[in-house]
Formats: C-alpha cells, structure tokens, sequence
C-alpha cells in the first residue's frame, strides 16, 4: 500500500513538473514578438503658446516657433467680447470670447506667417512666424 501512494505522489509531481515547463515554454515563445516592427517617430510635442487681446492689440508669446500642433490660451483682457482668429496658410477662430474670460484654440500649423486678429478693426493684429517641424518627441519620457 505505502508503494501505491509513493507512486502516486511521484507520477503528480511529474505531472505538474510538466505542466510547469509548458507553461514556461509557451511564455518564452510568446514574448519573442515579431522581428520586424514599425519604429515610426512620435509627433513633436503640442506647443504652448499664451494670446492676449486688449483693447489696443492682440499679443502672442511666444510669437515665433516651429510647425506642429499649437495650443493657444486666449485671454480678452479687453472690455468686449471678440473672436480671437489665426490666419494664413490654415484658418481658425474661437467662438466669441467674453470680457475678462479665456478661452482655447488648437491649430497644426505649418511652416508660414500667420496674423492672429480679434476680429475688430481698431485692436492691432500679432504677426506668428512658424519655422520649419520642431523635432520629434520619440526620446522625450513623461509625455501623455
């Protein structure tokens, strides 16, 4: 009878040995992955740019950078509300904004001069100057 069991024990310690390995191999074959993959490079980052309109011009800073994704915060310093546009090779507006309130634009722009206005004839317009594609983002960490 003790041999039985001895037996017993043995053959599921095997068994489970087995399954163990298996287990292990298919995880080793699995993780290799394919040789051969896209490493394409990362847009460059969205760049901050800060629009300021009062009731004598519209402001940008900073007013020159590279092409790419721009994200302007517009903030109507001014006494009534306006439409804060960016004009050139593409075109973009905001709806109108409030006095003393901001508010958001996002634009791909490429390489060209730009005029952000306020969409009134008195307010004096800001000259954006865009530079060639900033660079890629592939080796920057943290980024969302």
């Amino acid at each position: 009878m003790a041999r039985r069991g001895l037996r017993r024990s043995s053959r599921g310690r095997r068994t489970a040995a087995l399954a163990a390995l298996t287990v292990l191999v298919v995880g080793a074959i699995a993780g290799c992955g394919a040789k051969d993959f896209p490493n394409n490079p990362r847009t460059p980052v969205q760049l901050e740019v800060s629009a300021r309109v009062d009731s004598q011009r519209v402001q940008v800073s900073p007013s020159k950078f590279g092409a790419g994704i721009v994200n302007f915060t517009v903030a109507n310093l001014s006494g009534s509300p306006v439409r804060f546009s960016v004009s050139g090779q593409k075109k973009s507006s905001t709806v109108e904004i409030q006095p003393g309130a901001p508010n958001y634009l996002k634009m791909n722009l490429s390489e060209g001069t730009y005029q952000a206005t306020a969409g009134r004839a008195k307010i004096r317009p800001a000259t954006i100057k865009v530079g060639p594609q900033r660079a890629s983002s592939q080796n920057d960490l943290l980024l969302p």
